[in-house]
């Protein structure tokens, strides 16, 4: 059983830390988190008192599902009135209270009719604050999690059963995504990220998978064309060519993140190497996983092993398309705190979950690498990815 009011004391604590009066929430991830409905409009949150859901549509559904109080939206232009109905003390007196709002997501657009609606609030980015408390799962939320990694298993046992030469890139991808749906999966993946966009994940093989694409990530994948330039391509798979399996799935809202590399007959030495080294990344990394380590300074511990390996040229992509992380927080969305990456100091805690995924990228060749997901516990970590590991080798 979820406990919504805890997630939302939780932030009424943090609110009350940075002075922050109310919190005006409208991303559907972030409502769907806060209230266990995922409809349009907006949920308000003071720093103290009950919470309200103003509901443009569907407000039936809402009432249904909504663990808050769900009261219609009616008209923008009463919206600031509505506030003040709620929550008096914010504005009495003539009180301009400061309001917080999630800024990383919110179109200029809609930013610009809220401050029109409630024109006497000072406005404040909160989006910081709603992705930290996010940040520390359940272990509702976790059993989610688990779940999808157990249904993507399944996918990517079918997937080597029935890769074999001259297959079409997406067409083994097809059948991934038809085996994850036929289990549950929601049939997409969420991202936070300022235009990013993710299918179910890819798999790209040789040249086509180490194609540079604005995927914020080490292997994006050649795509369909350039107006779907990420993911599995019409390119055919051969042999002794490196076939990277990176795909995910979604549970009830909850994704896990996966990467495996498979080849149809044998990878030469320089990539089966370059594998070797992203398993050893892997493993260090895992001796460091308890509460207390710095994200930061597990990003610099994998590359300095790539150093050391002469490999990083190669570490997460390659030349200017190099990305500058590690690993990755996931749970509703794909791209959650915290990030593995220079400059994030968090701690790691008790109910943080993660995907590393050490990967090597050689123009012209392929990618190879693996990647994991975690939950952070109070000795340590679960691995919550249960697909085999190594090399997985396809006879031809």
């Amino acid at each position: 059983m979820v406990n919504y009011l805890s997630r939302l004391q939780k932030l009424q604590e943090k609110m009350q830390r940075k002075q922050i009066d109310g919190f005006v929430v409208t991303q559907n991830v972030d409502i769907y988190y806060f209230t266990g409905t995922m409809q349009t409009g907006y949920l308000f949150i003071p720093a103290e008192g009950e919470a309200v859901f103003y509901v443009r549509r569907s407000i039936v559904r809402a009432q249904e599902e909504s663990a808050v109080l769900v009261e219609e939206l009616g008209s923008m232009r009463s919206f600031g009135e509505r506030l003040k109905k709620q929550s008096p003390q914010l504005f009495e007196d003539g009180r301009s209270p400061i309001l917080a709002t999630e800024y990383d997501v919110l179109p200029v657009q809609v930013f610009e009719r809220l401050r029109t609606a409630v024109p006497n609030a000072n406005w404040t980015d909160g989006s910081l604050l709603v992705r930290e408390t996010r940040m520390i799962k359940s272990p509702a939320e976790i059993a989610k999690i688990k779940e999808a990694a157990h249904v993507i298993d399944i996918a990517y046992e079918k997937a080597v059963n029935h890769v074999k030469e001259g297959m079409h890139e997406f067409e083994l991808m097809s059948m991934i995504e038809l085996t994850i749906r036929l289990n549950g999966h929601a049939g997409l993946m969420r991202m936070r990220g300022y235009n990013q966009e993710l299918i179910t994940g890819m798999v790209g093989s040789g040249a086509a998978a180490a194609m540079p694409t604005y995927f914020d990530g080490p292997a994006g994948g050649q795509g369909l064309s350039a107006a779907a330039p990420q993911s599995s391509s019409r390119k055919k798979i051969g042999q002794n060519e490196p076939v990277l399996v990176d795909i995910g799935c979604n549970i009830d809202g909850y994704v896990i993140d996966q990467t495996r590399t498979l080849v149809i007959g044998e990878l030469s030495e320089e990539l089966t190497r370059a594998y070797v080294v992203s398993e050893r990344i892997l493993r260090e990394t895992e001796a460091l996983l308890k509460p207390g380590t710095i994200c930061e300074e597990l990003y610099a511990n994998a590359l300095r092993i790539a150093r050391e390996e002469g490999l990083a040229d190669h570490f997460m992509g390659y030349g200017a398309d190099q990305v500058k992380f590690l690993g990755h927080g996931i749970g509703l969305e794909i791209d959650e705190l915290p990030v593995l990456a220079k400059g994030f100091t968090y701690p790691l805690e008790p109910g943080m979950v993660i995907a590393i995924e050490p990967k090597f990228t050689f123009p012209g060749v392929g990618v190879v690498g693996i990647e994991d997901s975690y939950a952070i516990t109070e000795s340590g970590f679960e691995k919550l990815t249960v697909s085999r590991d190594g090399i997985t080798i396809v006879k031809p």
